[in-house]
């Protein structure tokens, strides 16, 4: 392999023990066909030097690299799936495959992980195949992108490739075509990593888990010993998901899936499922099928956030005062009010003025929104900028819709705010008259010309315009 001189080994999981993960064997694939790979990434972490064949050896047959992992370890942990504890949980159809060090850009130095998804069984998958559907794939690269375009904090899929298998699933026509993922973030140990060893009385794992989170992603937290860093580290982590559910409000995002395995301590999206874009303003919209009372609904996620947080702080209290923990959870509230309003104005392409005349404005915005039947995707286009793009957006195709009291009542606060770094409102995607987006229509129609025709070609043209949007922001 030619490494390169980014490529900085350092597997700090792997030193907790048996106690956290289990050695797993990689499934063997029939084929592997390159999908997706994600040279930007990769070159942070060392990795944009492989051939493609270079890549498929580790990205899909799972060679080790070099000082890595070896072999790959399934993580254990447990979780409240729809707020019902389940014990019987860990990874079923993925591994931690490396970590490594972030070798440029703001985030030099951080430990990130490359975590897998299809690559087969594990001691955790237990009825399952431990497999992952190309569709799965394709739909978990486009969510990352466009978060990340959007500026939330995101987990990045590194690497898609087919592996030549017919699944068989109820949720969707079978067989349908395999692939395996590979995802890089900063982290995958779970809230239900903490919930596990907890459930199981081990004090002792909790608080080697606590100084591994602290070291390798809270290091602002190591000069706390004891009780006050256990605390320290959930207000850390509460901070971060706070941002990150903010994040997805501002982008209209619905995860789909708030189970307590599925958020982790550095606030990041990843392990998507069912997830959603807005079509139009709704608290009410949710992404999961199943998800029959609308418990992770658009509107719910910020309560979603704090409600895994107190399960969060609950396994934590098995080694810390349960009166320390509370002002870990109660930063959540502030940390998210800030971090919604400064997402709301980046969507919007504003200068902030102030949390009392922002709260007015995007409350008189929502609810205009709400009533107006206008897209999601739609209103921010044709708003970007604010009142300076007041022209473009009463002469476009959407012009009909912006009258009325609602809307008079909100261009009056919207007056106020100038527009942020106006020099972007003349770059050609905002000057477009449709805005890019990635609502459910769009996802199925890239997947029906793969499906149907092997056609890539509109997957890549969408992945195009959401680099050209996050060039633009």
């Amino acid at each position: 392999m030619p490494v390169s001189p980014a490529y900085r080994p350092d597997p700090q999981f792997d030193r907790l023990g048996p106690d956290f993960s289990d050695e797993v064997v990689p499934a063997r694939f029939p084929q592997t066909v390159l999908r997706w790979r994600d040279q930007r990434a990769a070159a942070s972490v060392g990795l944009d030097t492989l051939s493609d064949e270079e890549w498929l050896a580790h990205m899909a047959r799972f060679e080790p690299l070099p000082g890595n992992i070896n072999p790959p370890r399934a993580m254990r942990y447990h979780g409240h799936q729809f707020r019902t504890y389940n014990p019987d949980l860990g990874d079923g159809r993925g591994f931690l495959f490396a970590q490594l060090r972030d070798g440029h850009g703001d985030g030099e130095g951080r430990l990130l992980d490359l975590g897998t998804k299809g690559s087969g069984t594990t001691p955790w998958s237990r009825a399952g195949d431990g497999r992952l559907t190309l569709k799965g794939g394709v739909r978990e690269v486009l969510a990352a992108r466009m978060l990340e375009a959007l500026g939330v904090n995101t987990s990045k899929a590194l690497s898609l490739v087919e592996t030549g298998e017919a699944l068989q699933r109820n949720d969707e026509p079978s067989p349908t075509r395999s692939a395996v993922l590979v995802r890089l973030q900063h982290s995958h140990v779970r809230f239900g990593t903490f919930q596990r060893h907890a459930y199981e009385e081990a004090p002792e794992r909790l608080w080697a888990l606590v100084d591994h989170c602290v070291e390798a992603y809270h290091p602002h937290l190591s000069a706390l010993e004891g009780e006050a860093r256990v605390a320290g580290l959930l207000e850390a982590v509460s901070v971060a998901t706070a941002r990150m559910v903010a994040g997805w409000m501002g982008a209209g995002f619905v995860h789909g899936v708030l189970n307590t395995d599925n958020m982790n301590v550095t606030g990041e999206s990843f392990d998507y499922g069912p997830w959603r874009f807005l079509p139009f303003a709704d608290a009410a919209f949710t992404a999961a099928y199943f998800d029959h009372s609308g418990l992770y609904a658009y509107g719910r996620q910020p309560d979603a956030g704090l409600w895994n947080l107190k399960q969060l702080a609950g396994a934590l209290s098995a080694i810390c005062d349960t009166d320390l923990l509370v002002p870990g959870l109660k930063a959540y509230a502030s940390a998210f009010g800030d971090a919604q309003r400064a997402a709301l104005a980046a969507r919007l392409g504003v200068v902030p003025r102030g949390p009392d005349a922002d709260k007015a404005m995007f409350d008189a915005m929502f609810a205009f929104m709400a009533t107006s039947g206008i897209s999601w995707d739609g209103f921010f286009h044709d708003w970007f900028g604010g009142e300076a793009s007041a022209p473009r957006a009463l002469e476009g195709p959407r012009a009909s819709l912006y009258a009325g009291e609602t809307f008079t009542a909100w261009r009056s606060l919207l007056a106020a705010y100038d527009p942020d770094r106006p020099e972007r409102l003349s770059r050609p995607v905002f000057q477009a008259e449709e805005p890019v987006s990635l609502v459910i229509g769009e996802v199925e129609a890239l997947w029906d010309a793969i499906d149907r025709d092997d056609d890539w070609g509109p997957f890549t043209a969408k992945l195009d315009s959401i680099a050209e949007l996050e060039s633009a922001l």
